[in-house]
C-alpha cells in the first residue's frame, strides 16, 4: 500500500477532535506504510485549535476565519504529500476504521475515487429528508453514478486534484467534478455514527448554497466547452416567445386596440430580456471565477499558519 494522507476539516469540534485523532492514528498505524494526519482548523472559536496543538503527530492548517468546509478541504488536499488521500468529517460520525477498506477497494477495482455510502445514516429525520431531496435533484442534474455524494469519507488518488480547485459548497460534488475529467469513480458502504458531541453545522443556508453549486456543476458539465449551445438556446427561446408575443400584439392591433394601452409588447420583451441577461451573466461570471482561481494561482481563502507536530 502506498503512503496515505488523512485530511480532516474541523470547525468548533473541541469535544470530538482529540478522540478522532486517536482513532485515525490507531488505524493509520495498522496500514504498514507512511502516513500523515492533516487537520484544517476552519476558524474555530471554541478552543479547537488549542486542543489540536496538543496532539501528535499532526499537521495543523489554521485558516484566518471560517471559509467553509470546501475551502478547508481544498487547503488540506493541497498540503497533502502522499499518493492516497482519505478525507473525513471532524464530528466523529465518519468512522476512520473504514479507511483501509476504501483504499483496498480503490486498488482492487483500479479506481481513482471511492466515495463512502452512508447506507444506514444516524442523522435526525429532518436532515435525512433534506439529504434525500438533494440526492434526487443531484441525480437529475449531476449524474455521478453514486448514492451519497455528500459523504465526506472518501479515498482519492492525489493526482485527481492536480488541476482542481474547490470553492463554494462543491465538496458535495467532487465525484461529479472528477468524473467530468475522466477519473474512475466508485463507492463502498461505510459505517455512520450518531453525533456524540458538538453541534451540527448544517442549516438551510448551506443547503441553498449546495443547490446553487449543483446547478453550476450541471451547467459546467454540459456547456463549459460549448457555451453557445446554452446561450444560443436561450436566445432562440426568447425569439420564439417574441414571435408569438408579436402575433398577439398584431391581433390586438387589428381589433383596433391602441398599442400604447396594452402591456403585451413591452412587458414581454423587457421582462424576458432582462431575466435572460441576468441569468447568462451569472453563469459567465462563474466561468470567469473558475478561470481566475484555476489559472491565476489564486485561492478563495487565506491560511494563518501551519504547525507540524511530530
Amino acid at each position: 500500500m502506498q503512503p496515505v494522507s488523512f485530511v480532516v476539516p474541523v470547525y468548533n469540534e473541541v469535544e470530538n477532535i482529540e478522540k478522532l485523532h486517536k482513532e485515525i492514528l490507531g488505524v493509520a498505524l495498522t496500514l504498514g506504510t507512511d502516513f500523515e494526519i492533516i487537520m484544517v482548523d476552519d476558524g474555530s472559536s471554541d478552543g479547537t485549535y488549542k486542543v489540536l496543538k496538543s496532539l501528535s503527530p499532526v499537521t495543523i492548517i489554521r485558516m484566518r476565519t471560517n471559509f467553509g468546509q470546501t475551502s478547508a478541504l481544498d487547503a488540506g488536499i493541497k498540503a497533502a504529500q502522499y499518493p492516497y488521500i482519505i478525507t473525513m468529517d471532524g464530528d466523529l460520525q465518519n468512522d476512520p476504521a473504514d479507511a483501509p477498506g476504501l483504499i483496498r477497494y480503490l486498488e482492487e477495482h483500479e479506481l481513482d475515487v471511492v466515495s463512502g455510502w452512508r447506507k444506514n445514516r444516524k442523522d435526525p429525520l429532518s436532515k435525512k429528508f433534506v439529504s434525500r431531496v438533494a440526492n434526487q435533484l443531484r441525480k437529475i442534474l449531476v449524474e455521478d453514478g453514486i448514492h451519497d455524494s455528500g459523504c465526506t469519507l472518501k479515498a482519492y488518488r492525489k493526482e485527481c486534484f492536480d488541476q482542481v480547485s474547490l470553492y463554494g459548497e462543491m465538496h458535495r460534488f467532487i465525484p461529479a467534478l472528477l468524473k467530468m475529467r475522466g477519473f474512475q469513480i466508485g463507492e463502498m458502504v461505510v459505517n455512520h455514527r450518531p453525533r456524540a458531541g458538538g453541534k451540527t453545522k448544517y442549516n438551510i443556508t448551506r443547503t441553498l448554497k449546495g443547490l446553487v453549486d449543483m446547478i453550476v456543476i450541471w451547467y459546467w458539465n454540459r456547456f463549459a466547452m460549448r457555451p453557445f449551445h446554452f446561450l444560443g438556446g436561450i436566445g432562440i427561446v426568447i425569439m420564439i416567445f417574441s414571435f408569438f408575443s408579436g402575433l398577439m400584439s398584431l391581433k390586438e392591433f387589428f381589433r383596433g386596440q391602441d398599442m400604447s394601452e396594452t402591456f403585451w409588447p413591452m412587458f414581454t420583451l423587457l421582462s424576458f430580456l432582462i431575466g435572460a441577461q441576468f441569468f447568462i451573466l451569472g453563469f459567465i461570471s462563474d466561468m470567469l471565477m473558475k478561470t481566475y482561481y484555476g489559472h491565476a494561482g489564486q485561492t478563495a481563502y487565506t491560511i494563518r499558519d501551519v504547525v507540524r507536530n511530530k
